[in-house]
């Protein structure tokens, strides 16, 4: 690890391995793990979520397994490149449009992080990859292989969702927290304690002195709460993709929680519907977030394809 100015000129820990890779007009925060002829693995967090968010034991499983671990930061998030020439969307007037089915010009679309993503594994010579996502990254991915799908040889899409309009909204107390703005720098570390904590579902609850840990050091690295308005008009904007998700020629595996609260368990269910190769995966007393307890679950549901590496 070494120090580096984070947020707020605050000195925070970065691993060593951390670099920037230059995709198109961005500069993308990259780490990679696991032996760099290893089967590439490509993971998309989900919004407003830095590649540290991907708990380094998870990483380390798949790395000991052979796994060649790409984790990045999207545009506007973490280290990567920020976005504040774009405009910072007003939550309200997003919300209003969306509900009565207006247009929503977002800042960036989808479909554009997902060209990011098509531009990292390029940069890294790499030509066909797995890929994980995480509920917003799992939309990401969607695009991804639709856009790029000679780069996709196996699509994990974790708690995620088609988008479809009539789908479930998130449970009463989670859509409160996910609407409320705190005014100060302090008052949004603890709403952000209180919004993870909500995520957990009934049979894995991480403790509160966890919560705490990734909050300040997510916080500490980068801190760009309006990036996050920005991806959430990218995701209402993005609408429903069951559209053309039956275009999807690849191996498609959705892992979802029969306790997500953000997005309930009938998301997965009809997203499984919409795919040609999709199977659907439902682990009880899960919710919407990674806790320690279901690691070692959550990385064996990623197979290794081949001993072959695709790269260049």
């Amino acid at each position: 690890m070494e120090a580096v100015p984070g947020a707020h000129g605050i000195a925070v820990a970065v691993p060593l391995n951390e670099r920037f890779v230059t995709v198109g007009a961005q500069q993308l925060a990259v780490v990679e793990d696991g032996p760099t002829d290893g089967e590439p693995l490509l993971l998309i967090m989900g919004l407003g979520l830095q590649l540290i968010a991907w708990p380094q034991a998870l990483v380390d499983l798949w790395a000991a397994r052979g796994f060649r671990v790409i984790r990045y930061d999207h545009r506007d998030i973490g280290r990567s490149s920020p976005q504040d020439h774009l405009p910072t969307p007003s939550l309200a007037w997003g919300a209003m449009r969306h509900f009565v089915g207006l247009p929503l010009p977002p800042p960036y679309t989808l479909a554009a992080l997902a060209d990011d993503a098509a531009g990292l594994l390029r940069a890294l010579g790499i030509n066909k990859a797995q890929v994980v996502g995480i509920s917003m990254g799992g939309m990401v991915a969607q695009h991804l292989a639709r856009r790029h799908p000679q780069l996709v040889s196996h699509l994990h899409l974790w708690m995620t969702t088609s988008g479809a309009r009539l789908l479930p909204m998130p449970h009463r107390r989670l859509l409160g927290l996910m609407t409320r703005r705190p005014r100060t720098r302090e008052a949004a570390l603890q709403h952000y304690l209180l919004l993870f904590g909500a995520l957990a579902g009934s049979g894995y609850r991480t403790p509160e002195s966890e919560l705490r840990l990734k909050v300040a050091a997510g916080a500490a690295r980068a801190w760009r709460p309006q990036a996050t308005l920005r991806q959430l008009l990218a995701i209402a904007a993005d609408g429903d993709r069951s559209r053309w998700l039956r275009e999807l020629r690849l191996p498609i595996n959705v892992l979802h929680g029969s306790d997500d609260p953000l997005l309930p368990l009938p998301h997965a269910h009809h997203l499984v519907r919409q795919l040609h190769q999709g199977k659907l995966r439902v682990i009880e007393g899960w919710g919407h977030d990674l806790p320690q307890a279901l690691l070692g679950e959550l990385a064996q549901t990623v197979p290794r394809s081949s001993p072959t590496v695709e790269s260049t």
